[in-house]
């Protein structure tokens, strides 16, 4: 009998010691009950306190600068509706770049490479939707080069970018691509779609067509 009350109170403890304090919010650490040096913990890691004073670095602060390029969410937002919201004064979507932005060959090169890193798998190297998802069950991805994203405003892609497309089929990439690299993407998207509709009237002078259609003729070519 001693020995079934013994069990009774065992398994009572191991119960209330579970169960018994779930929820319960403490203001004391937890007690270590193994040694430190024998079974070490996280929470016991070297670290430094927001807004401590650190050795290692110059200016003796812990703190330090986000990185180039880094996604905040607490960053104060900007007074500029084009370049943060893709919108004009109006509240309507804006067509064309922010006047901030400069779209050159670096600001496109910049472009191409956040879309290889996070458009392409869906929308495909020249944006025709035929990403390497599609092999995997990926729903219909739109195209960039029909009427409606050709004829859609900058700020609406910009938009779409940043909250994601209506149906769900793309979540926000917000997180991911800070504004600059946003737009960056859409004038490497612009550049796709100006690939494959584009004319030789107009990408070369009327002299350098004249060049191309001796050249070809001489070639045998139609």
């Amino acid at each position: 009998m001693r020995n079934v009350y013994l069990i009774t109170a065992f398994v009572g403890a191991l119960i209330f010691s579970i169960f018994g304090l779930r929820g319960t919010k403490f203001t004391s650490p937890p007690i270590d009950v193994f040694p430190e040096w024998a079974f070490p913990s996280m929470r016991h890691q070297p670290k430094f306190r927001p807004q401590s004073a650190s050795n290692f670095f110059a200016d003796g602060r812990a703190d330090r600068m986000p990185p180039e390029h880094v996604v905040r969410a607490d960053l104060p937002v900007r007074n500029d509706d084009h370049l943060y919201y893709g919108k004009d004064a109006t509240g309507a979507f804006a067509p064309g770049f922010p006047a901030a932005l400069t779209v050159d060959g670096k600001f496109l090169a910049r472009g191409r490479d956040r879309f290889t890193l996070y458009c392409l798998p869906c929308h495909g190297a020249v944006g025709d939707g035929q990403g390497i998802t599609k092999q995997y069950g990926m729903g219909a991805t739109p195209t960039y080069h029909d009427d409606r994203l050709r004829n859609m405003a900058e700020g609406e892609i910009f938009n779409t970018i940043t909250n994601g497309s209506p149906n769900k089929n793309m979540l926000t990439y917000a997180d991911k691509l800070v504004p600059e690299d946003r737009w960056a993407v859409i004038a490497y998207l612009r550049a796709l779609q100006r690939a494959q509709q584009g004319t030789v009237a107009e990408a070369l002078s009327a002299s350098d067509q004249n060049e191309v259609a001796k050249a070809r003729k001489e070639l045998g070519l139609k």
